[in-house]
């Protein structure tokens, strides 16, 4: 299963039928929503949705349930997640509607649940990779061919803490690091996915 974590215009482009939803419980507490499962299409491939600042849009990055979410979809048997955010533009060439796929993150956040290890389980996941490089260039030839916006393979996304972006001078120095985008939300939802052997990754829309 295929599981889609995002706002209501990637659920309203989602051609599901049969679809309904769940409710799922986990350790971490209830996700942002429940969740919408049905088939994709004709394909006969059923596919879950999450709307990661839940139904209303009424959680702040900082506050998601990100545990919650990704221990969702374990639960329901998603093994890909493909994520989609709103992101800043560190880049004059990136301009806005483009289309990113990044491969690499930084994380700037400081006050999230970033792993689901701990009371002496102690666990050092390989992280070097942030997203399955093989999804990030299938997705971008998907959305090269499904779309006359700009689109942009790779770049690095500083994840920060939010929910304010940020300033002129921070954006300075991100830019002189090389990064391309800022937003809040990929992080910790990338080294959970990981943490829980579920391949992931993202478009960022500028």
């Amino acid at each position: 299963m295929i599981g889609f974590i995002g706002g209501s215009g990637i659920y309203d482009a989602l051609p599901l039928n049969d679809v309904r939803e769940t409710a799922v419980s986990t350790p971490y507490g209830d996700p942002s929503a429940p969740v919408t499962i049905g088939e994709f299409g004709d394909t006969g491939t059923e596919v879950a949705f999450l709307p990661r600042h839940g139904s209303d849009h009424q959680r702040s990055p900082t506050n998601l349930p990100y545990r919650a979410n990704i221990y969702a979809f374990k639960q329901l048997g998603v093994e890909r997640i493909l994520a989609s955010n709103a992101v800043g533009s560190l880049r004059d060439e990136l301009s806005p509607q483009t289309l990113v796929i990044p491969d690499q993150i930084f994380d700037r956040t400081n006050h999230r649940d970033a792993t689901f290890f701990g009371d002496g389980v102690v666990v050092h996941q390989p992280f070097a990779d942030p997203y399955c490089p093989h999804m990030v260039e299938h997705l971008h030839d998907a959305a090269t061919d499904a779309t006359d916006a700009d689109t942009q393979q790779g770049g690095t996304y500083v994840c920060i803490e939010g929910p304010q972006y940020s300033t002129r001078a921070e954006s300075e120095f991100y830019k002189a690091q090389g990064w391309d985008l800022v937003g809040m939300t990929a992080i910790p939802e990338a080294k959970l996915a990981r943490h829980s052997s579920l391949v992931k990754t993202h478009t960022s829309v500028v």
